[in-house]
């Protein structure tokens, strides 16, 4: 076969897939950026939710959590979450402007002092706001952030998925890597372990009770992240989801971050 005939034979798929090797590394970008692509064009997204914390010793502390986001062309997406109870934690705010190439931008304001606090990049591994859930994992994962390797396929709770290991590429990260499980069926996150900066297992967040909106976007009702050192765990019930409501860059300044209710 002429080389040419061979290149557009390869480009247009009619040769065998056994006529060229996907690496690991390739498939597993591969991977990722379907998932992304499968999960892009809701635009804007407003829900709620409770936060439930739970000690080792079982005692719990729950918390009342309006949320918005907004995806960013080109870039990462937007964020605001709002704290409406308890009273100690009342009108508590975060924004979070995620990036693909370049640190996130992240600010706390502190009802009880009026004053907004800038997240620094050194402080991401910090956990927010007494949960097991630090602040980087509140960044939407855009493809760019990691490197990715295929590890193998295996059945989740009766789900066939992918295993692929994410290293991440920013810094200060508090993890050496993370091991994502994806649904075949669906391309959305059905388990995430992890891995401390001495590469041992830290955390396993879990999704469970996935819905459908909008005949496309898959959102889950529930997301439980376990600290296994500790047995500490932290729940969140998602609820009332709405999509495509029309927020705009100024729902997610500075000034939407003081002025939240």
């Amino acid at each position: 076969m002429h080389l040419k005939t061979l290149l557009l034979s390869i480009a247009c798929g009619t040769l065998p897939c056994a006529t060229w090797a996907e690496t690991p590394e390739a498939k597993g970008l591969r991977i990722a950026k379907t998932s992304d692509e499968r999960d892009s064009g809701w635009k804007d997204m407003r829900s709620t939710m409770r936060m439930v914390i739970t000690d080792r010793q079982g005692r719990e502390t729950s918390r009342e959590i309006r949320n918005q986001q907004m995806e960013v062309t080109g870039d990462g997406d937007k964020s605001l979450i709002v704290f409406e109870s308890p009273p100690d934690v009342k009108g508590t705010a975060f924004l979070n402007h995620t990036h693909a190439n370049r640190p996130d931008d992240q600010w706390l304001f502190l009802k009880s002092i009026k004053r907004v606090k800038r997240i620094s990049s050194n402080n991401k591994s910090g956990p927010f706001m007494g949960s097991e859930f630090a602040y980087e994992d509140i960044s939407s994962q855009e493809v760019e952030k990691y490197k990715y390797k295929h590890l193998y396929d295996k059945t989740l709770d009766g789900r066939k998925a992918f295993v692929v290991e994410q290293i991440p590429q920013y810094e200060y990260s508090g993890y050496t890597k993370l091991v994502v499980w994806i649904d075949q069926t669906h391309w959305r996150p059905l388990k995430i372990d992890f891995y401390d900066r001495k590469e041992s297992l830290l955390k396993t967040l879990h999704y469970r009770g996935y819905k459908t909106y909008l005949n496309k976007y898959h959102r889950p009702a529930e997301m439980q992240m376990v600290t296994h050192q500790t047995g500490r765990k932290t729940t969140l019930f998602w609820d009332k989801y709405q999509f495509q409501s029309g927020l705009t860059d100024s729902d997610f300044d500075q000034n939407a971050l003081k002025s939240a209710r």
